[in-house]
């Protein structure tokens, strides 16, 4: 196995990940409100759970993983009650309508995946071993975490609650980051509509922080490895979790590594309906863009970074596909490996020394705190080697070591999953896509040397076939069949 570093929330510090059994490595990540369909932002985080998969199971880790499915909180039951819905009627469209954005996207399906409504037993228990530790009240039939008992409180999020209001409290499932308050753990039936339980602890329903850590000591019984989540979950959703489970398990330690997915902005600016800059993944695809472009745009970027997202930055990332597919259709043609497309990472082995570095080089990435910018640089220098050697007069050993290139290839494909090694069918009128983008490269190339008879003249063929082409500002070519 491939040791990895990640940088610890808790800490604030890189650290060598040790899990508690390299065979059963525990990650569980918070998933989404079923309420409405996951914007852009929301599917940044999930695919950054996929990405740390993917990299921990080619550093030879075996994995139980979780996502859970809130569905179960304020928005969800006044949606449902304004609908004249049930809770369960509600949230059935949308939670099917989350694991088809997954699907879309080709981001691997978990070990578990949770409901906080089948988790109920699970909260009650956990709120009523608070209650014997002492660290909960009652008030109107809502039980409430009282963080002046937990001397621990802020560990995580490094929040100061010197200045905290003793007593105040919040019903709300959530509020204003930095605001520390008594959070509620089970709240009291309000109205006769409201969905509800009829439990040892009263008649209501659980509060927003406690599912995530009832659920986690439901499938793993004590701790776990990794806890994931975006970056503005960290407070006070996260602290509150930390505080409840620590509260109620002391001497357990509750999450080894925290990881949290840093913001994704819009054309620079926060995501709102408001300013028109809000989107799902749906409203995306519904441009004209292809899953594979939303998916490598939403990774290319440091999972602790802020990611820019732009409809033109996706069109970059469409340029930057193209280019990659490309460069494996063409060692595929002129190696003649079609039927020969290894069919699992595991199997491949490598003995070019170039090959070897490449490959260390991009597992060395993914340790290194999921690197992707870095790993994408290896991917990038494959394709400028592979192209190299395609550029010349083929000898049996450069076949070989084409061969091995398009291992590398597929081992690469198990994580950024967006490449395709089946031939492509013919299509717009006997014109295949292969054939298009080969056209691009030599307008490009013909542009660069101030040949611009040549590059127009492409151009105008292409167009004679129906297909046009359109330059953005940055110097990239898109193209899409006439109308």
């Amino acid at each position: 196995m491939i040791p990895f570093f990640f940088q610890n929330t808790k800490s604030g510090k890189k650290e060598p990940f040790q899990p508690k059994d390299p065979n059963s490595v525990s990650i569980y990540s918070c998933g989404p409100t079923v309420y409405n369909f996951a914007h852009i932002g929301n599917i940044r985080s999930f695919l950054f759970v996929d990405i740390l998969r993917r990299s921990l199971l080619l550093g030879g880790y075996k994995l139980n993983q979780s996502m859970n499915i809130t569905d179960i909180d304020d928005k969800i039951i006044n949606e449902s009650i304004k609908r004249n819905m049930s809770v369960e009627e509600f949230t059935k469209p949308w939670t099917e309508a989350f694991f088809q954005d997954l699907s879309t996207l080709h981001v691997q399906t978990l070990e578990h995946y949770p409901k906080a409504t089948e988790s109920i037993e699970d909260m009650v228990s956990l709120v009523e071993t608070l209650q014997r530790n002492g660290l909960v009240y009652e008030r109107d039939g809502n039980v409430y975490f009282s963080i002046q008992k937990f001397e621990r409180y802020g560990e995580l999020s490094n929040i100061d609650v010197s200045g905290m209001k003793s007593g105040v409290r919040y019903d709300a499932d959530e509020y204003e980051k930095d605001d520390v308050r008594d959070f509620v753990l089970w709240k009291n039936q309000k109205t006769k509509e409201e969905k509800c339980w009829h439990t040892r602890i009263g008649t209501g329903r659980p509060g927003w922080h406690l599912e995530c850590s009832a659920m986690i000591r439901k499938i793993y019984g004590t701790g776990i490895d990794i806890h994931t989540g975006g970056i503005d979950l960290l407070f006070p959703h996260h602290e509150n979790e930390f505080a409840q489970t620590t509260g109620a398990y002391p001497n357990e330690e509750f999450v080894g590594t925290w990881l949290h997915c840093e913001h994704l902005l819009v054309d620079g600016e926060k995501m709102s309906k408001s300013k028109g800059n809000f989107y799902t993944l749906r409203d995306i695809l519904e441009k004209g863009f292809e899953p594979r472009v939303v998916r490598y745009h939403l990774i290319s970027a440091h999972y602790r970074s802020k990611l820019n997202f732009s409809l033109s930055k996706l069109d970059e990332s469409k340029v930057a596909l193209d280019r990659i597919q490309n460069t494996i259709y063409r060692l595929l043609d002129s190696t003649g490996l079609w039927d020969d497309v290894p069919k699992d990472w595991k199997e491949i082995e490598f003995v070019s020394s170039e090959i070897q570095k490449l490959n260390s080089d991009f597992l060395q990435a993914l340790a290194d705190d999921l690197n992707l910018p870095k790993a994408l640089a290896n991917l990038f220098e494959l394709v400028r080697i592979v192209n190299q050697t395609l550029d010349q007069t083929l000898t049996e050993s450069s076949k070989i070591f084409l061969k091995e290139a398009l291992g590398l290839f597929v081992k690469m494909n198990a994580l950024f999953a967006v490449f395709s090694f089946e031939k492509q069918k013919e299509s717009l009128d006997g014109i295949s896509e292969e054939w298009i983008l080969e056209q691009i490269s030599k307008r490009k190339l013909a542009k660069q040397n101030k040949d611009f008879a040549t590059a127009d003249q492409i151009r105008k063929e292409l167009e004679s076939k129906g297909i046009l082409l359109a330059d953005t500002k940055e110097g990239n070519t898109t193209w899409k069949k006439a109308q």
